[in-house]
């Protein structure tokens, strides 16, 4: 029976259609006699978790007829097994799990966009100098983020040198700065703003200009304002040089104004400390007004425990006396 059973895998050139009806009608004369005596064609043992092999013995037990219609076939085509439809894949490729010990740190979708998820947390990093392409990117954020929920807050994380390069050349003209700035100003949420790393420039102001009360720093973080810059100006004309020399002290005027209606200093004292690059770590940057609370990580409590020299004095039975009474 086992070899009644036996497909053929290939199909030779020398075979021919005479041995072929042979096997047939002996194969049938076989299923005929058993039929006949009523006698069950006895099954192989199979694995029971093959699932071929049990569709195969249970055709051949039931109808072994099946086997016998089978098209004649050409001696350049495959063999044809008529007991199943087309083979189906279980599962897409990429739907195929890879076994812990082929690598058990194989992703089984796509990472996540790192910015995407920053912005779902209501984030928006600017960690690039203010060029068109991060002034476009960071506006769509903040006009997007309005859109999805006016009343939550915005976190503005600033690492950025501004309009310049760390070596101080010009890579972006001041309205990237004030464009930013604008879209700020007209926002409805509050806007929080943490520096981690450097603030120079116009990014200083995008410090400043968070809701008061909810400007922060890093402990080692640096913030810095200077003049604007005038770009390189090449080949160009002495009227045109002195055309970008003009704006480039508009814009200079502006910034100065802005940066003493957020950090409440006056014009003249933005003035002084511009002449020249002015850094700030942490601390002064406090003092100066252009952040409201350094960002010590389980140290708040702390600081806010501190009691006021005017506490100690009292506490110490020290009295104190009014310069204004002698």
């Amino acid at each position: 029976m086992a070899t009644s059973l036996q497909l053929p895998i290939s199909i030779s050139a020398t075979s021919s259609s005479s041995l072929r009806a042979r096997n047939t009608r002996k194969f049938a004369a076989f299923c005929s006699i058993n039929a006949k005596a009523k006698v069950k064609i006895p099954i192989p043992p199979i694995n029971p978790k093959d699932p071929f092999l049990s569709r195969l013995s249970s055709v051949a037990a039931n109808s072994p007829e099946t086997l016998l219609n089978r098209p004649v076939q050409n001696s350049d085509s495959l063999p044809y097994l008529d007991l199943f439809d087309e083979p189906k894949l279980m599962a897409t490729p990429a739907q195929v799990e890879r076994s812990v010990s082929y690598n058990e740190h194989r992703p089984r979708k796509p990472p996540p966009d790192l910015p995407s998820l920053l912005l779902h947390g209501r984030i928006v990093y600017i960690g690039m100098p203010l060029v068109p392409a991060v002034t476009e990117l960071v506006v769509a954020e903040l006009m997007y983020l309005q859109w999805m929920d006016p009343k939550q807050p915005i976190y503005i994380y600033i690492n950025s040198t501004g309009t310049t390069r760390d070596d101080g050349e010009t890579v972006g003209m001041e309205s990237e700065g004030f464009a930013i700035y604008d879209a700020m100003m007209q926002l409805k949420n509050e806007i929080h703003t943490v520096a981690v790393g450097a603030a120079i420039g116009q990014a200083c102001l995008l410090l400043s200009a968070g809701t008061k009360g909810k400007r922060f720093m890093m402990p080692h973080a640096k913030a810095m304002i200077q003049q604007p810059r005038v770009p390189s100006s090449g080949l160009m004309p002495a009227s045109d040089v002195l055309i970008r020399a003009k704006e480039v002290i508009t814009n200079r005027d502006i910034l100065i104004k802005l940066l003493a209606k957020h950090t409440g200093n006056s014009v003249e004292a933005v003035t002084n400390v511009m002449r020249r690059p002015y850094y700030m770590d942490s601390t002064t940057a406090k003092e100066f007004g252009v952040i409201d609370k350094i960002l010590w990580r389980g140290q708040e409590k702390i600081m806010a425990d501190v009691a006021s020299p005017e506490e100690w004095d009292k506490k110490a039975g020290v009295k104190v006396v009014d310069e204004l009474s002698l």
